[in-house]
Parts: structure tokens; C-alpha cells; sequence
């Protein structure tokens, strides 16, 4: 391998169920024999065995440039014009990021075994994603949660859930870690908790500019005042790694991959939905408008959708896969950490990111700059 540098559970669960008694109306292709593909993928997601797996099966070589951010998958397309990568993996809410850029073409799903996935995730490429009625532009790839991650040696939160405020608190100064656009986004969540912010201002901010300057100019204040307690911003997911076993991070907002790796592999490292609800969002493939490796991209996601790999995958990535089925694969320890991570109501209570309109995140970098530079 080269290397550069609202879903709830039970909607998982009932589609799931309904696509297992569907008759597959998929009918596979002979896969490349030789080539390369070039794919540009968050940072963890893709293990050796998976690389080399699929290269001794396909002959197709992977050539991997990991990425931390959605802005830099978007820029990258911007600044080629839809050219240098076969495949890119974006977060499901950027949608309306995406459409105008025109810089991604349709799959053709006559070559995706689509009967392996999620049907409730597999329609959102349908939906959010069917640029211009052309099609589905996006295929789920892996979902999971934001929440809170802490060093169980160290910490434990006072009630039955730890809560987002807890990466600002007093308490923890000087011990905590968060990516700043989502850090703060939590920390609205806990002062409409707490009463120091009217409830459903936080998603009330992605309907129009005004209201978002107004929510998030009194979320940047309050996250101003505390800066001074916030340890690390990550970027990635090694960055949070690191932060939780090397850098004295006791509480952090993290993805639920990263902390429950690290569980998985016997770390003293917990990972919970906290008491405002964890954050979901699903993570897709895209096929960008100059992909020159077309077939190969194909047999990549036809090796992707096999419940057998996507299961191992799990326990190397520790985050959820859209493949039915694929959880039986995962383990033992999959299935505790799941368990253990979402206990009683949470995965009732997950808030799935909203779409976010460009004018959304243009003005949200605007804050989090002001809060960086504070």
C-alpha cells in the first residue's frame, strides 16, 4: 500500500431485515486482472490485510492517500477538477457541498452488489446524493458515532453518561481533546442542556445564516472563555490515538473508531454516547468525474461489500459497516464494545449531522478561526 499522507440502530436493524428476504438482483462481474486504483480515504480505515488481500486477489494495486477532513477531500476536487482519484469517501451530510462542484459522476449500481448493503443507507446515494436525477453519486462505505472517549484508569463520569461539557469542564483542564468544528458544535448541545442556550439552537443554526451567526457567536464565546482547558485538537484519527495513550488526554469528543480500537486491543479506553446523544454519520464512495480507473474501482467495492472482509475490518478500524451481515465476522469484543458504547436509549437518541449547505460551513470556518486564534 502506498500512503501519501437520522440512522439509529433500529432503522439499521429493520432495513436490514427487509433486505434479507429481497432476491439479489445482482449479477457479478469479472473483476480487473491488473491496474492500479487510486483512492483518497480517512486516515484508519483500511488494514493491511485488506490491502493485500485485495491485491493478491485482483492484481490491482492500491495506491492510498489518507485524509483527516471533508474540506480537504472537497478542495483537492475543486483544485483538479474531478481528477487524480478513482474513489473518495465523504460523509453523507456534505451533499449539498458537493452537488454544485460537478466533479463526481453517477454509479452504475447494475455493477454494485447492492443487496449486501444497508437499504436505508444505500438510500441516501439515492436521495441526497442523485445529482441532477443522474443517478446515485454515493455508496455507503462505513458509519459510527462522535461522542466522548476517556481513559477509564483515569476518569469515570459522575452519572450513567459522561456528557460533551465534560471536555470543557474545570475538572478536566489541560486533559482534554476535540476537532474544533465538532467540539463546539457539542458544546452547544451542552448549554442547551444546562439551560445557557435555548433548546434546538444548535440545529436551528443549519436553516439560515442569521441564525447560525447568532447561535454560533454565543457557542465561540463560551468556547473562547475555556480554551485554556482544552489540551489537543485532533485532526485524524491517529492524532485522537495518541492523545489518549501518549499525550495525557484523560476526556475527549472523538470518532467511536479510534478509542474503541484501542479498547479492543486492551487499553484502559472507554467510548460512550454521552448524555446529549452521540453524533452519526456515514461515510460513502465517491467516483470522481476523471476517474481513470474505473473498473478497478468497481472490484474494489465488490471486495468492500463481501461480509467476510467488511467483518475483519471492523476489528482492525473499530468502526460500523453498512454490509450485512458483516458483524457475525467481527468478534466477540465487537460486539461488547457496541453494547457497552450505546447501553439503555442510547441509539434512540443519536442526532444524525444535518446536510450542510456551503454557506454553512463557510461561516462555521469563520468561528472556528476566531476560536483557534483566541
Amino acid at each position: 500500500m502506498t500512503v501519501k499522507t437520522s440512522i439509529s440502530r433500529r432503522t439499521v436493524l429493520k432495513s436490514a431485515s427487509a433486505a434479507a428476504l429481497a432476491a439479489p438482483l445482482y449479477t457479478k462481474s469479472a473483476l480487473a486482472s491488473s491496474g492500479e486504483i487510486n483512492i483518497m480515504m480517512w486516515s484508519g480505515y483500511m488494514s493491511e490485510d485488506f490491502v493485500s488481500g485485495f491485491e493478491n486477489e485482483t492484481g490491482i494495486k492500491i495506491n492510498y492517500t489518507s485524509t483527516g477532513s471533508n474540506e480537504e477531500m472537497i478542495n483537492k476536487m475543486k483544485a483538479t477538477k474531478g481528477q487524480g482519484f478513482d474513489l473518495i469517501t465523504p460523509t453523507n451530510n456534505r451533499s449539498l457541498q458537493w452537488e454544485p462542484l460537478d466533479v463526481l459522476q453517477p454509479f452504475d449500481l447494475s455493477r454494485v452488489n447492492t443487496a449486501a448493503v444497508n437499504p436505508a443507507m444505500l438510500k441516501v446515494g439515492e436521495t441526497a446524493w442523485n445529482f441532477g436525477g443522474k443517478g446515485s453519486h454515493w455508496l455507503p462505505h462505513m458509519w459510527g458515532t462522535e461522542g466522548i472517549a476517556y481513559r477509564a484508569d483515569k476518569w469515570l463520569p459522575e452519572g450513567d453518561a459522561p456528557s460533551y461539557g465534560d471536555v470543557w469542564s474545570e475538572e478536566n483542564a489541560g486533559k482534554t481533546m476535540g476537532r474544533a468544528h465538532s467540539m463546539m458544535l457539542g458544546a452547544g448541545l451542552y448549554m442547551e442542556r444546562i439551560g445557557e442556550m435555548e433548546a434546538g439552537s444548535v440545529w436551528a443554526a443549519y436553516e439560515d445564516e442569521a441564525t447560525m451567526r447568532q447561535v454560533w457567536g454565543q457557542i465561540t464565546d463560551w468556547c473562547i472563555a475555556r480554551k485554556d482547558r482544552i489540551k489537543l485538537i485532533w485532526n485524524d484519527a491517529d492524532t485522537q490515538k495518541n492523545g489518549l495513550l501518549n499525550d495525557g488526554v484523560v476526556v475527549g469528543q472523538t470518532w467511536d473508531g479510534p478509542p474503541l480500537a484501542l479498547k479492543t486491543a486492551g487499553e484502559p479506553v472507554h467510548y460512550q454516547a454521552p448524555v446529549e446523544g452521540a453524533m452519526a454519520w456515514v461515510d460513502g464512495l465517491v467516483l470522481p468525474a476523471g476517474a481513470k480507473n474505473v473498473d478497478q474501482a468497481y472490484a474494489f467495492i465488490d471486495y468492500a461489500y463481501r461480509k467476510e472482509i467488511a467483518g475483519k475490518e471492523i476489528n482492525f478500524h473499530g468502526y460500523n459497516s453498512p454490509v450485512l451481515g458483516a458483524d457475525a465476522y467481527a468478534g466477540d469484543s465487537y460486539k461488547k464494545n457496541f453494547a457497552e458504547a450505546y447501553p439503555g436509549n442510547a441509539l434512540a437518541n443519536l442526532n444524525a449531522w444535518p446536510a450542510e449547505a456551503p454557506w454553512y460551513a463557510d461561516v462555521r470556518t469563520e468561528f472556528v478561526n476566531k476560536f483557534k486564534s483566541a
